[in-house]
């Protein structure tokens, strides 16, 4: 018994699987891009599927909404306001609506897509960012901050952007000799992880411009490497041995002389994409022409990495959508979902938890990202960091939030109304918890008290419905604050910790 016990690890994810939907819920006739570039090719939101495609003359991509299946026509519009091929697409986290896209023609363009879905062929974007001098392969929105995204290009640059005004706020430019290969934010979106051609892993201050943390040789193999942050501070990495084995190892950013854990895999040719899930703690790995998708657990007893399963089907994936945490199926325990790219077919796959239970599952699903960003643009770039905004998900929707979320607090627009605003203008002071949570009440009971009037003024039959409404929007406002004291609270404890250590001289 004491053997058995060593070997089988606790974890509730041990059994997850996963299955592809039947042929009729698949996308099919989507001339999927060819483009040579080891990307994902996909992006998914709980509104909407973007799927880079094949276009004659530019560069394109589909939107559709997520739940369309079916054949699609070739007439179905498209976004195709680029000169030449998309490289990468990326859903903005804190608007479902705002989606980004990066060129071979060197630029990055934000798009607004409206709720539905396109009606015509989309070729004027919200705002172009032009700043790389060779093609751009990479995007990366900030995590927690509003209208912030960073662009990677084959010059060796990597630049961030304030969307928001479209001004390029911070460049690197001197930190990587050679080709990027992949970017990514840490959990705050305080530093970012990069790795390079040169085979090294970086850990970068993004305002400063400075190189924290380097590892040379993350990977021994020649051929492209990936890097993600993980929520406790990690990073994971995939890449090649020496003998062409594909690997994956985890690095503790405070030691990284050597990895916490490489596991070896086998000899495939397709770069290994990762995918983090930071609820579930799980990574997935889905390789560029292979036929299966691997899943592990993360944790902090060794070996740290522990395989959980993989998913095999008869046919290779060109790439792959990863779709938030907010779109998934609570009601039937469902914790992520791939939309894997055949060459003519986008084919979704679900990774469920077997319960018998009908019941919400609160330990498969804490509290997750939502879309409230913690900070706006001009507080991050004045130095500010913060955690993500957590909103739960018991509501036991499947796709997408609220109708009434844009209702409930005037979010920042995506394009600055100030003209002539001067970048050298000092970024507002932040609200204290306690003023951001009475002025954001004050908002609420506002809201609130017009819709009761509006409801007094209709029939009897819609009251009830209509103080539903009303009270689950309160609710939904009222886990937004909280998330918002407990963040700031957080950061002041921080701050304190850290005042101390300054008074006893240990700094």
């Amino acid at each position: 018994m004491s053997f058995r016990r060593g070997v089988v690890r606790q974890s509730k994810f041990r059994h997850v699987f996963a299955q592809a939907w039947k042929a009729e819920h698949c996308i099919d006739d989507v001339r999927v891009s060819r483009v040579t570039w080891d990307g994902p090719l996909c992006a998914v939101n709980p509104k909407f599927t973007a799927v880079i495609i094949e276009s004659g003359g530019g560069g394109a991509f589909l939107v559709l909404p997520l739940n369309k299946s079916g054949r699609i026509d070739q007439a179905t519009p498209t976004v195709c306001g680029h000169a030449a091929p998309v490289l990468d697409v990326q859903w903005c986290p804190h608007d479902d609506n705002i989606i980004a896209s990066a060129s071979e023609d060197c630029t990055v363009k934000v798009w607004e897509v409206p709720d539905g879905g396109l009606t015509g062929p989309m070729t004027e974007p919200v705002v172009t960012l032009e700043g790389h001098s060779k093609r751009v392969g990479i995007l990366a929105w900030h995590p927690t901050a509003f209208n912030i995204l960073l662009t990677a290009g084959c010059d060796n640059l990597v630049c961030v952007w304030d969307v928001g005004t479209g001004e390029l706020v911070y460049q690197i430019a001197d930190a990587h000799p050679d080709l990027i290969y992949s970017v990514s934010w840490n959990r705050e979106g305080s530093a970012i992880c990069t790795v390079c051609k040169d085979k090294a892993l970086r850990v970068i201050d993004p305002r400063r411009g400075t190189v924290l943390k380097v590892k040379e040789k993350v990977h021994d193999g020649t051929r492209p490497m990936r890097a993600v942050f993980l929520s406790d501070g990690k990073i994971l990495t995939t890449g090649f041995s020496r003998m062409s084995e594909r690997q994956l190892a985890l690095w503790d950013t405070n030691d990284m002389s050597e990895p916490m854990a490489v596991q070896e895999m086998d000899t495939s040719n397709g770069v290994l994409l990762p995918y983090y899930d930071p609820d579930t703690n799980m990574v997935y790995l889905c390789g560029k022409g292979d036929c299966t998708i691997r899943y592990f657990e993360v944790t902090d007893e060794s070996p740290y990495v522990h395989f959980l399963s993989l998913y095999s089907s008869k046919e290779p994936q060109r790439g792959a959508g990863f779709l938030s945490k907010r779109g998934v199926d609570v009601n039937k325990c469902e914790i992520a979902r791939f939309y894997k790219l055949h060459e003519r077919k986008v084919e979704p796959i679900s990774m469920t938890v077997p319960r018998k239970s009908d019941l919400f599952q609160g330990d498969l699903y804490p509290d997750t990202a939502g879309v409230e960003p913690s900070l706006l643009a001009e507080d991050w770039i004045a130095g500010q960091d913060a955690a993500p905004l957590l909103v739960s998900l018991s509501g036991g929707y499947a796709g997408t939030p609220s109708k009434h979320r844009d209702k409930l607090r005037n979010k920042p627009k995506l394009l600055s109304q100030v003209s002539g605003t001067d970048s050298s203008t000092v970024p507002r002071q932040a609200a204290s918890p306690t003023a951001t949570a009475t002025a954001s009440e004050m908002e609420s009971e506002g809201v609130v008290q017009q819709r009761v009037t509006r409801a007094e003024g209709e029939g009897a039959s819609d009251r009830a419905r209509r103080e539903e409404e009303v009270l689950s929007e309160v609710l939904a406002e009222v886990r937004a604050l909280r998330s918002v004291v407990l963040a700031q609270g957080q950061r002041i404890e921080l701050l304190e910790r850290q005042l101390v250590r300054i008074e006893d001289g240990d700094v």
